[in-house]
Protein backbone atom coordinates (compact mmCIF):
# COMPACT_ATOMS: atom_id res chain seq x y z
CA UNK A 1 0.00 0.00 0.00
CA UNK A 2 1.41 3.57 -0.86
CA UNK A 3 -0.74 5.73 1.18
CA UNK A 4 -0.57 9.52 1.25
CA UNK A 5 -1.65 11.51 4.73
CA UNK A 6 -2.54 15.13 4.28
CA UNK A 7 -1.49 16.46 7.52
CA UNK A 8 0.30 13.64 9.44
CA UNK A 9 1.76 15.22 12.83
CA UNK A 10 -1.77 15.96 14.57
CA UNK A 11 -3.04 14.05 17.70
CA UNK A 12 -4.91 11.55 15.49
CA UNK A 13 -2.87 11.62 11.97
CA UNK A 14 0.52 11.44 13.51
CA UNK A 15 -0.82 8.22 15.17
CA UNK A 16 -2.25 6.94 12.09
CA UNK A 17 0.90 7.42 10.07
CA UNK A 18 2.67 5.60 12.60
CA UNK A 19 0.40 2.22 12.86
CA UNK A 20 0.79 2.38 8.95
CA UNK A 21 4.65 2.38 8.99
CA UNK A 22 4.15 -0.79 11.68
CA UNK A 23 1.75 -2.16 9.03
CA UNK A 24 4.37 -2.27 6.15
CA UNK A 25 2.70 0.41 4.37
CA UNK A 26 4.89 3.18 2.54
CA UNK A 27 4.17 6.25 3.78
CA UNK A 28 3.91 9.96 2.69
CA UNK A 29 3.01 12.35 4.35
CA UNK A 30 1.97 16.39 3.17
CA UNK A 31 1.88 18.76 5.27
CA UNK A 32 3.83 22.82 5.43
CA UNK A 33 6.59 21.44 6.79
CA UNK A 34 6.38 22.93 10.27
CA UNK A 35 8.28 21.20 12.51
CA UNK A 36 6.71 18.79 15.07
CA UNK A 37 8.34 18.82 18.44
CA UNK A 38 5.55 16.53 19.93
CA UNK A 39 5.10 14.12 17.03
CA UNK A 40 8.06 13.50 14.81
CA UNK A 41 7.66 11.18 11.90
CA UNK A 42 9.01 7.78 12.16
CA UNK A 43 12.08 7.00 10.19
CA UNK A 44 11.46 6.08 6.21
CA UNK A 45 8.29 8.41 6.16
CA UNK A 46 8.52 10.58 2.90
CA UNK A 47 7.58 14.10 3.51
CA UNK A 48 5.95 16.45 0.88
CA UNK A 49 5.31 20.34 1.26
CA UNK A 50 2.76 22.45 0.16
CA UNK A 51 -0.29 25.13 1.64
CA UNK A 52 -3.45 22.78 1.75
CA UNK A 53 -5.48 25.69 1.00
CA UNK A 54 -3.61 26.31 -2.24
CA UNK A 55 -4.86 24.29 -4.81
CA UNK A 56 -2.13 25.28 -6.91
CA UNK A 57 0.49 24.67 -4.26
CA UNK A 58 -1.01 20.94 -3.97
CA UNK A 59 -0.72 20.43 -7.82
CA UNK A 60 2.90 21.11 -7.87
CA UNK A 61 3.74 19.21 -4.62
CA UNK A 62 2.26 15.97 -5.92
CA UNK A 63 3.10 16.55 -9.59
CA UNK A 64 2.68 13.05 -11.43
CA UNK A 65 2.72 10.91 -8.03
CA UNK A 66 0.08 8.40 -7.57
CA UNK A 67 -0.90 6.75 -4.14
CA UNK A 68 -3.23 4.13 -3.45
CA UNK A 69 -5.23 5.86 -0.76
CA UNK A 70 -5.05 9.60 0.61
CA UNK A 71 -6.16 10.16 3.78
CA UNK A 72 -7.02 14.02 4.37
CA UNK A 73 -6.69 15.48 8.21
CA UNK A 74 -6.99 18.92 7.00
CA UNK A 75 -10.20 19.17 4.71
CA UNK A 76 -13.10 21.15 6.35
CA UNK A 77 -15.43 22.76 4.38
CA UNK A 78 -17.50 22.07 0.62
CA UNK A 79 -15.05 24.02 -0.93
CA UNK A 80 -12.08 21.89 -0.20
CA UNK A 81 -13.73 18.90 -0.92
CA UNK A 82 -14.79 19.91 -3.99
CA UNK A 83 -10.94 21.06 -4.37
CA UNK A 84 -9.87 17.25 -3.25
CA UNK A 85 -12.59 15.65 -5.63
CA UNK A 86 -10.58 17.90 -8.45
CA UNK A 87 -7.17 16.75 -7.57
CA UNK A 88 -7.34 13.30 -6.79
CA UNK A 89 -10.46 11.95 -9.37
CA UNK A 90 -8.64 9.64 -11.66
CA UNK A 91 -5.20 9.31 -9.32
CA UNK A 92 -6.43 7.59 -6.35
CA UNK A 93 -8.10 4.28 -5.77
CA UNK A 94 -9.25 5.75 -2.53
CA UNK A 95 -10.11 9.13 -0.69
CA UNK A 96 -10.24 8.77 2.84
CA UNK A 97 -12.41 11.89 4.62
CA UNK A 98 -11.63 13.09 8.07
CA UNK A 99 -14.96 14.37 9.03
CA UNK A 100 -15.84 14.59 12.88
CA UNK A 101 -18.83 13.21 14.77
CA UNK A 102 -19.92 16.55 15.92
CA UNK A 103 -21.75 16.29 12.76
CA UNK A 104 -24.59 13.95 14.86
CA UNK A 105 -28.07 15.44 16.04
CA UNK A 106 -27.97 18.12 18.35
CA UNK A 107 -29.78 18.17 20.90
CA UNK A 108 -29.54 14.33 20.87
CA UNK A 109 -32.37 12.43 20.36
CA UNK A 110 -30.98 8.80 21.02
CA UNK A 111 -28.33 7.66 21.85
CA UNK A 112 -26.02 5.00 20.50
CA UNK A 113 -25.33 7.25 17.94
CA UNK A 114 -25.16 4.93 14.48
CA UNK A 115 -23.93 6.17 11.44
CA UNK A 116 -26.92 6.78 9.96
CA UNK A 117 -28.05 9.15 12.62
CA UNK A 118 -29.17 12.26 11.42
CA UNK A 119 -26.85 14.90 10.72
CA UNK A 120 -27.82 18.41 12.17
CA UNK A 121 -25.81 20.58 14.80
CA UNK A 122 -27.33 24.10 14.51
CA UNK A 123 -24.84 25.30 17.11
CA UNK A 124 -21.28 24.74 15.76
CA UNK A 125 -20.27 25.90 12.77
CA UNK A 126 -17.27 23.31 12.00
CA UNK A 127 -20.14 21.00 12.11
CA UNK A 128 -22.00 22.26 9.36
CA UNK A 129 -18.84 22.72 7.85
CA UNK A 130 -18.23 19.23 7.81
CA UNK A 131 -21.51 18.43 6.62
CA UNK A 132 -21.41 20.70 3.88
CA UNK A 133 -18.01 18.59 3.08
CA UNK A 134 -19.62 14.75 3.09
CA UNK A 135 -22.51 16.46 0.96
CA UNK A 136 -19.97 17.05 -1.90
CA UNK A 137 -18.19 14.10 -1.66
CA UNK A 138 -20.91 11.85 -1.52
CA UNK A 139 -22.37 13.32 -4.56
CA UNK A 140 -19.12 13.13 -6.43
CA UNK A 141 -19.34 9.10 -5.15
CA UNK A 142 -22.68 8.56 -6.53
CA UNK A 143 -22.50 11.32 -9.54
CA UNK A 144 -19.14 10.43 -11.04
CA UNK A 145 -17.56 7.43 -8.75
CA UNK A 146 -15.37 9.29 -6.73
CA UNK A 147 -13.65 6.04 -4.37
CA UNK A 148 -14.37 8.19 -1.12
CA UNK A 149 -14.66 7.03 2.44
CA UNK A 150 -15.87 9.04 5.64
CA UNK A 151 -14.25 8.88 8.96
CA UNK A 152 -15.88 10.31 11.85
CA UNK A 153 -13.40 10.74 14.58
CA UNK A 154 -15.35 12.01 17.86
CA UNK A 155 -13.32 13.65 20.88
CA UNK A 156 -9.33 11.69 20.40
CA UNK A 157 -6.82 12.43 22.58
CA UNK A 158 -2.96 11.15 22.89
CA UNK A 159 -0.11 11.53 25.00
CA UNK A 160 0.59 14.83 24.06
CA UNK A 161 -3.14 16.32 24.57
CA UNK A 162 -4.96 16.03 27.36
CA UNK A 163 -9.25 15.89 25.85
CA UNK A 164 -10.23 18.64 28.04
CA UNK A 165 -11.25 22.44 27.03
CA UNK A 166 -8.41 24.21 27.84
CA UNK A 167 -6.25 21.27 27.27
CA UNK A 168 -3.20 21.58 29.54
CA UNK A 169 -3.99 24.59 30.75
CA UNK A 170 -7.44 22.93 32.36
CA UNK A 171 -4.99 19.87 33.70
CA UNK A 172 -3.08 21.96 35.73
CA UNK A 173 -5.57 23.62 37.23
CA UNK A 174 -6.91 20.47 37.95
CA UNK A 175 -3.68 18.66 39.39
CA UNK A 176 -2.65 22.12 41.28
CA UNK A 177 -5.83 22.43 43.34
CA UNK A 178 -7.05 24.47 41.22
CA UNK A 179 -11.39 24.79 40.82
CA UNK A 180 -12.25 24.26 37.53
CA UNK A 181 -15.38 24.74 35.80
CA UNK A 182 -17.23 21.80 34.23
CA UNK A 183 -20.31 22.94 32.14
CA UNK A 184 -23.80 21.77 33.27
CA UNK A 185 -24.05 19.25 36.23
CA UNK A 186 -21.31 17.18 34.74
CA UNK A 187 -23.54 14.17 34.40
CA UNK A 188 -24.18 13.75 30.46
CA UNK A 189 -22.26 11.03 28.88
CA UNK A 190 -19.21 11.17 27.06
CA UNK A 191 -16.97 9.07 24.58
CA UNK A 192 -12.79 10.13 25.15
CA UNK A 193 -10.83 7.93 22.62
CA UNK A 194 -6.99 7.45 22.36
CA UNK A 195 -5.06 8.03 19.01
CA UNK A 196 -3.23 4.77 19.16
CA UNK A 197 -6.86 3.05 19.61
CA UNK A 198 -8.41 4.90 16.80
CA UNK A 199 -5.54 4.29 14.37
CA UNK A 200 -6.44 0.21 14.04
CA UNK A 201 -9.66 1.36 12.79
CA UNK A 202 -8.73 3.98 10.67
CA UNK A 203 -5.72 2.56 8.75
CA UNK A 204 -7.68 -0.77 9.00
CA UNK A 205 -10.06 0.97 6.33
CA UNK A 206 -7.11 2.25 3.90
CA UNK A 207 -6.63 -0.04 1.12
CA UNK A 208 -10.07 -1.94 2.22
CA UNK A 209 -12.09 -1.48 -1.31
CA UNK A 210 -15.34 -2.90 0.48
CA UNK A 211 -15.42 0.47 2.75
CA UNK A 212 -15.59 3.02 -0.38
CA UNK A 213 -18.58 4.96 -0.38
CA UNK A 214 -18.98 4.13 3.43
CA UNK A 215 -19.34 6.20 6.13
CA UNK A 216 -17.87 5.15 9.84
CA UNK A 217 -17.45 6.71 13.18
CA UNK A 218 -14.27 5.32 15.43
CA UNK A 219 -14.41 5.50 19.24
CA UNK A 220 -13.89 4.02 22.34
CA UNK A 221 -16.25 1.92 24.10
CA UNK A 222 -15.99 3.06 27.44
CA UNK A 223 -18.63 5.97 28.27
CA UNK A 224 -18.24 8.12 31.36
CA UNK A 225 -19.12 11.49 32.85
CA UNK A 226 -17.23 14.78 32.73
CA UNK A 227 -17.49 14.75 36.23
CA UNK A 228 -15.38 10.84 36.02
CA UNK A 229 -13.29 12.75 33.64
CA UNK A 230 -11.98 15.11 35.73
CA UNK A 231 -11.71 13.08 38.98
CA UNK A 232 -9.91 10.59 37.19
CA UNK A 233 -7.35 13.08 36.58
CA UNK A 234 -7.50 14.24 40.24
CA UNK A 235 -6.67 10.62 41.38
CA UNK A 236 -3.40 10.59 38.57
CA UNK A 237 -2.06 13.10 40.78
CA UNK A 238 -3.41 12.27 43.75
CA UNK A 239 -4.93 15.71 44.28
CA UNK A 240 -8.95 15.79 44.91
CA UNK A 241 -10.59 17.46 41.44
CA UNK A 242 -12.50 20.69 42.73
CA UNK A 243 -15.16 20.93 40.24
CA UNK A 244 -17.57 23.61 40.00
CA UNK A 245 -21.00 23.34 37.51
CA UNK A 246 -22.15 26.28 35.47
CA UNK A 247 -25.02 26.07 32.52
CA UNK A 248 -23.28 25.70 29.36
CA UNK A 249 -25.04 28.56 28.14
CA UNK A 250 -23.43 30.98 30.39
CA UNK A 251 -20.05 30.48 28.52
CA UNK A 252 -20.49 32.34 25.74
CA UNK A 253 -21.80 35.63 28.11
CA UNK A 254 -18.22 34.95 30.09
CA UNK A 255 -16.04 33.80 27.57
CA UNK A 256 -17.20 35.00 24.22
CA UNK A 257 -13.24 35.09 22.99
CA UNK A 258 -13.06 31.42 24.05
CA UNK A 259 -12.46 28.97 20.93
CA UNK A 260 -13.83 26.40 23.46
CA UNK A 261 -17.08 28.02 24.38
CA UNK A 262 -18.72 27.20 21.01
CA UNK A 263 -17.28 24.08 21.37
CA UNK A 264 -19.04 22.97 24.39
CA UNK A 265 -21.88 24.68 23.27
CA UNK A 266 -22.60 22.63 20.44
CA UNK A 267 -20.72 19.41 20.98
CA UNK A 268 -19.01 18.52 24.50
CA UNK A 269 -22.10 19.34 26.53
CA UNK A 270 -24.43 17.00 24.72
CA UNK A 271 -23.91 13.11 25.53
CA UNK A 272 -22.17 11.36 23.14
CA UNK A 273 -22.27 7.49 23.33
CA UNK A 274 -21.27 5.34 19.61
CA UNK A 275 -22.25 2.23 18.53
CA UNK A 276 -19.18 0.70 16.98
CA UNK A 277 -20.59 -2.17 15.12
CA UNK A 278 -19.82 -0.88 11.69
CA UNK A 279 -16.46 -0.08 12.03
CA UNK A 280 -15.52 -3.99 13.64
CA UNK A 281 -17.77 -5.96 10.88
CA UNK A 282 -15.21 -3.86 8.88
CA UNK A 283 -12.01 -3.87 10.69
CA UNK A 284 -11.78 -7.25 12.70
CA UNK A 285 -8.86 -5.84 14.63
CA UNK A 286 -10.40 -2.56 15.76
CA UNK A 287 -10.68 -3.25 19.49
CA UNK A 288 -10.10 -0.35 21.53
CA UNK A 289 -7.84 -1.22 24.79
CA UNK A 290 -6.80 2.41 26.33
CA UNK A 291 -9.21 3.04 29.01
CA UNK A 292 -9.27 6.72 30.34
CA UNK A 293 -7.36 5.82 33.31
CA UNK A 294 -4.72 4.21 31.52
CA UNK A 295 -4.83 7.37 29.14
CA UNK A 296 -4.59 10.18 32.17
CA UNK A 297 -1.59 7.94 33.57
CA UNK A 298 0.24 8.15 30.24
CA UNK A 299 -0.69 11.69 29.83
CA UNK A 300 0.41 12.66 33.19
CA UNK A 301 3.55 10.57 33.01
CA UNK A 302 4.05 13.07 28.96
CA UNK A 303 3.95 16.25 31.12
CA UNK A 304 6.41 15.00 33.53
CA UNK A 305 9.03 14.19 30.97
CA UNK A 306 7.72 17.02 28.57
CA UNK A 307 7.60 20.63 30.69
CA UNK A 308 8.18 23.28 28.06
CA UNK A 309 5.56 21.40 25.78
CA UNK A 310 3.10 20.98 28.73
CA UNK A 311 2.82 24.64 30.47
CA UNK A 312 -0.13 26.25 31.64
CA UNK A 313 -1.17 29.02 28.82
CA UNK A 314 -1.69 32.04 31.00
CA UNK A 315 -4.48 33.63 28.79
CA UNK A 316 -6.60 30.47 28.77
CA UNK A 317 -5.95 30.37 32.68
CA UNK A 318 -7.33 33.92 33.12
CA UNK A 319 -10.45 32.48 31.12
CA UNK A 320 -10.92 29.28 33.89
CA UNK A 321 -10.36 31.66 36.13
CA UNK A 322 -13.25 34.04 35.17
CA UNK A 323 -15.59 31.02 34.79
CA UNK A 324 -14.63 30.08 38.36
CA UNK A 325 -15.42 33.72 39.29
CA UNK A 326 -18.67 33.66 37.01
CA UNK A 327 -19.90 30.46 38.86
CA UNK A 328 -18.88 31.85 42.11
CA UNK A 329 -21.00 35.49 41.34
CA UNK A 330 -24.11 33.04 40.23
CA UNK A 331 -24.04 30.81 43.21
CA UNK A 332 -24.23 34.58 45.08
CA UNK A 333 -26.54 35.69 43.49
CA UNK A 334 -29.29 33.13 43.78
CA UNK A 335 -28.82 32.31 47.64
CA UNK A 336 -30.81 34.79 49.05
CA UNK A 337 -33.44 32.48 47.23
CA UNK A 338 -32.75 29.62 48.92
CA UNK A 339 -35.63 28.85 51.73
Amino acid sequence: MKVLYIGGTGTISSACVAESVRQGFEVHVLNRGQTADRRPLPEGVTTLTADVQDAESLRRALADATFDSVVNFLSFGAEDAATAVDLFAGRIQQYVHISSASIYHKPVRRIPFVESTTRHNPYLGYARAKIAAEDVLVQAYEAKGFPVTIVRPSHTYDDAHPPLPGDWTAWDRVVRGDEIVVPGDGTSLWTVTHAEDLAVGLVGLVGNWQAIGEDFHITSDEVLTWNEIYEIIGRSAAVPARLLHLPSEFLPVLAPDWFWSELILGDLAHSAVFDNSKIRRFVPAFRPTITWSTGARRLSQWRTANPDLSRPNPETDAVLARLVEGHRRAMAAVAPLAP
